[in-house]
């Protein structure tokens, strides 16, 4: 299992590494695509709306043919639309393949999340889970950072180019990686199957909760990252590579809390990591909203990264239980909610931006945080207090 953990990490690492490389350069793509800044924050929409449809699909999917085979195909496919994306010549062209990329990324990294509840034991599937969101945060760190590094040396056309190029090494590594993998699936497709494991996991009341839960996160974290370059902007701050340490600092929190996970499981009860989780995320978000310098801004993300993935990570593993022989189904439901809200947090965004400014605006998505995680808390844990 040791082997196959580690392989999971590097597939969701490198998925993870192109989620987040069009923010820094976001002004950049405005200027040479000629469109006007709103317009091409929702390239993280193009990224996200996909989830919504395509995890429906690749979680049973993933439960019938093979979650391996699932994640085998889908690298491929993310490999050869983020190269794609370096020779779009429209603002079209490129949503298109911010579209396939996030088709391909939800092959990815929810089915791997499955595969790995199915093959860890439930005593350290809290632990394994935190190690594979470890993983995809540090994609996302080192993603933002190399995209603002590289847009300001060579554009955002060579962003695209050289993170391709190294999700296709990983590619090849995660295809022998998993050679061999027993991920207990079926060997056909059965459309009765797929829709009996949709019925089991809504028969649990908790599913509502948790799928709910996820998608308020969603729009109240991801509605801001499209705009953290334009606000630096607006503060007299154009360097693409200091958008992508304030976006990486979101990426950094989450690292610092999957090495910790361990000792927060033993020590502390979920329903208080979920509460500490939305007041430390939100305390953060409400720092960045205030425009403070960026070092400031940077320190703001990754308080908010860690308070995040400990709220986060709760509903997680609480999901993964919702129906145990239809976990894939489970997960897919749990990722398409949760960037459904990642879809709709940048337009949400976008418009209140212009009408109540930044401040009030991560004013509003704290307080959205905050309900999320003294309800969910309340809601998901109150009947097991030994969990």
């Amino acid at each position: 299992m040791t082997r196959v953990l580690a392989v999971i990490c590097l597939s969701n690492f490198f998925a993870a590494s192109g989620q987040r490389i069009t923010e820094p350069v976001l002004p950049q793509i405005a200027a040479d695509l000629s469109v006007d800044v709103q317009t091409a924050a929702l390239l993280a929409t193009a990224f996200a709306l996909p989830w919504i449809v395509a995890q429906p699909v690749f979680g049973p999917l993933g439960d019938l043919i093979g979650k391996v085979r699932v994640i085998r195909f889908n690298l491929l496919l993310l490999v050869l639309s983020t190269l794609g994306g370096a020779f779009a010549t429209t603002f079209p062209e490129l949503f298109a393949a911010r579209v396939l990329a996030g088709v391909a990324t939800a092959g990815v990294m929810p089915v791997g999340f499955a595969l790995t509840g199915d093959l860890t034991p439930a005593s350290q599937r809290a632990v394994g889970v935190g190690r594979i969101v470890g993983a995809s945060m540090a994609g996302q760190l080192l993603g933002a950072v190399v995209a603002g590094l590289i847009g300001d040396m060579v554009g955002w056309r060579g962003v695209f180019t050289g993170t391709g190029l190294a999700m296709l090494v990983a590619c090849v590594l995660v295809f022998v990686g998993l050679r061999g993998t027993n991920d207990k699936s079926a060997s056909s497709v059965n459309v009765a199957a797929v829709l009996s494991n949709y019925r089991a996991v809504f028969a649990n009341p908790l599913a509502k909760v948790c799928f709910g839960a996820v998608f308020l996160e969603g729009i109240a974290i991801f509605g801001v990252l499209p705009y953290v370059a334009p606000l630096l902007v607006s503060i007299g701050e154009s360097r693409a590579i200091i958008a992508g340490f304030i976006i990486s600092g979101f990426a950094l929190g989450a690292v610092a809390y999957s090495i910790l996970v361990p000792l927060f499981v033993a020590r502390v009860h979920p329903r208080w990591l979920m509460v500490g989780g939305a007041v430390i995320c939100t305390a953060g978000l409400m720092t960045f909203g205030a425009l403070p310098p960026w070092p400031v801004q940077a320190g703001a993300f990754s308080a908010m990264g860690f308070g995040f993935y400990m709220l986060h990570n709760c509903i997680q593993v609480q999901m993964m239980e919702l129906a145990p022989h239809a976990r894939g189904s489970a997960v897919a439901m749990h990722a398409s909610t949760f960037f459904a809200g990642q879809a709709l947090g940048p337009v949400l965004f976008g418009l209140a931006l212009p009408v109540a400014g930044a401040f009030l605006s991560t004013v509003a998505a704290g307080i959205l945080l905050l309900s999320v995680g003294i309800v969910g808390a309340r809601l998901l844990y109150v009947r097991s207090p030994s969990t």
